[in-house]
């Protein structure tokens, strides 16, 4: 495989035709062989637009194709399951958005499917490879913070704010909508990758905006039953406090920070952007009780190609892994792995504000092996 394309076919042409399809055409591995939609008509004039040969309407059509060996989904959350299960039986390797699924035990069941038919999967953690993140990551790793004192995450967005926003599956809990879901998923995963495991979860999710005008009834308002604000506090393993709080619906909320005090130091990566939220990131920094200081960016760590969205230089990163990994034949991080846990954490953060309790965090490697 080595001097081979490798064929994908895109399912999901929302955040799939935005991302997805440019992310892949531009990646000089990958070849983008057919696209899905459940509508035909949709699916043939997206393949038309974008030079893409097969357009389906079915999965099974996808699996069919021999020169397809791999799949990307980034359809709404309540179709994971179903999709990645179908994609990962018939041996197709994986690249899948975030919520994992809708619960941990799908998501679990997934991980063993996936190791059985030896399918390589990658999750679209994007935080991993944007370049302000990366040197956040690699100056807290060298012990720029000391002794850890307390974790601050605010990521405070306004594309929700609107009540007149349409009512559609994201405005439904049982069909994976919510802030949770569409924010916290980062948030989980890039707190396990930065610092570690957590022990102890504590959530409220609150539902500010309760109905929203549904356009497919003539805009009659329906209930709104899925969270648009999070607040979660986290026991990391290490003992360290962290504090979240998430909301998709605060009018010039302040964007997206994290904030690390340490016995040494400061450290924050942050960005006010409210229109593209990998756009604007900065890096900040400060030892012995100095003023903040902004710490550049090497060049090492630039994207080659900056995009208008800035979704799509990241995701282009996030293929490149899972291209590599496939030609290779050997495991990557992140994996379906960290999709449970992200998953895991979800699902606690949902029981611990129904229990109005602290809950603990189970061990991923064991509870992925707790069948």
């Amino acid at each position: 495989m080595k001097n081979q394309t490798i064929g994908v076919a895109v399912i999901g042409t929302g955040f799939g035709q935005k991302v997805h399809i440019p992310g892949l055409q531009a990646h000089h591995k990958t070849e983008v062989l057919a696209v899905y939609n459940r509508d035909y008509t949709k699916a043939k004039s997206i393949a038309s637009s974008h030079n893409i040969p097969y357009a389906f309407n079915t999965i099974e059509e996808i699996i069919d194709l021999p020169e397809v060996t791999a799949v990307t989904i980034s359809t709404p959350p309540f179709l994971h399951y179903e999709m990645a299960k179908q994609i990962l039986s018939a041996g197709k390797h994986l690249l899948l958005e975030k919520p994992t699924t809708l619960k941990a035990e799908e998501a679990q069941e997934l991980y063993h499917l996936a190791a059985t038919n030896k399918c390589l999967v990658t999750m679209d953690f994007e935080f991993r490879y944007i370049p302000a993140w990366q040197l956040f990551a690699k100056i807290l790793a060298d012990g720029y913070v000391g002794d850890k004192r307390l974790i601050k995450i605010d990521w405070l967005a306004s594309s929700r704010a609107l009540p007149s926003r349409p009512w559609n599956w994201y405005s439904q809990k049982d069909k994976g909508g919510g802030a949770l879901g569409a924010i916290a998923s980062h948030t989980f995963d890039y707190i396990n990758w930065l610092f570690g495991p957590a022990k102890k979860l504590w959530g409220q999710l609150n539902t500010s905006i309760k109905t929203r005008p549904d356009p497919a009834t003539g805009n009659e308002l329906k209930q709104v039953d899925a969270d648009d604000t999070c607040n979660i506090m986290l026991e990391l393993a290490d003992g360290t406090p962290c504090q979240i709080c998430i909301s998709s619906v605060t009018y010039q909320g302040r964007g997206h920070w994290v904030e690390v005090y340490g016995s040494k130091g400061t450290l924050i990566v942050g960005s006010d952007n409210q229109k593209d939220y990998v756009h604007g990131f900065k890096v900040w920094g400060s030892q012995n009780g100095e003023s903040l200081g902004e710490i550049n960016i090497p060049k090492n760590l630039d994207f080659p190609k900056v995009y208008s969205d800035g979704r799509i230089a990241p995701f282009i990163r996030v293929v490149d892994n899972w291209v590599q990994a496939i030609v290779a034949g050997k495991s990557l991080v992140p994996s379906l792995k960290e999709g449970v846990y992200s998953q895991l954490l979800m699902d606690l953060t949902h029981e611990s504000n129904l229990t109005g309790t602290w809950v603990n965090v189970p061990d991923l490697d064991k509870f992925i092996q707790n069948r």
